[in-house]
């Protein structure tokens, strides 16, 4: 095993119970490869799911796609990041390049775009989304988490449907006075 291995390995234990301990391996690592895709991927979540800099995590991001398009630990917080920071038009590019990539997490990706979807108020898109990833899963680690997304959208579906007639039913109204 190489030295950054280590390196990164103990970012990925510490990451995001001990921060400081995270960036110290992070550092260690890119000194030792500063192309290091792992270590890029995982400074951008620290950006993002710790910091909010959405902007700055991008750029690490960018950084290890850069370096390796097929880089594919990336991709699934990029996206995540790009909704988060209401970049859709990009993350829906994203996400239809990163499908392409021999060997990703097509579940993984496909729940992505359900959120991107949901995020977008798209709510029977991200159903038929959904229905995708579930014939993508391979086992059935994502079951409980796709079950209560699906109810989630099926319960955001009756309420923009419920809110509709009332509309309807005032503009009728009208017409007919």
């Amino acid at each position: 095993m190489k030295a950054i291995d280590k390196y990164i390995f103990e970012a990925l234990d510490n990451y995001p119970y001990s921060l400081v301990e995270t960036i110290e391996s992070l550092d260690y690592a890119l000194s030792y490869d500063d192309k290091n895709t792992m270590a890029l991927c995982l400074y951008g979540r620290v950006q993002t799911d710790q910091l909010f800099r959405y902007e700055e995590a991008k750029e690490y991001f960018q950084q290890a796609i850069s370096i390796n398009i097929n880089a594919i630990e990336v991709y699934s917080y990029y996206i995540y990041t790009l909704v988060l920071n209401e970049d859709y038009e990009e993350a829906a590019k994203l996400i239809d390049f990163a499908l392409t990539i021999k060997g990703i997490n097509k579940v993984e990706i496909l729940l992505k775009k359900v959120m991107l979807l949901e995020s977008q108020k798209h709510f029977k898109k991200a159903v038929k989304a959904l229905k995708e990833a579930r014939l993508e899963a391979l086992n059935n680690d994502y079951d409980y988490f796709m079950e209560e997304t699906e109810k989630r959208l099926h319960k955001k579906i009756s309420k923009k449907s419920d809110k509709k007639p009332k509309k309807e039913k005032s503009a009728k109204r009208k017409n007919n006075k």
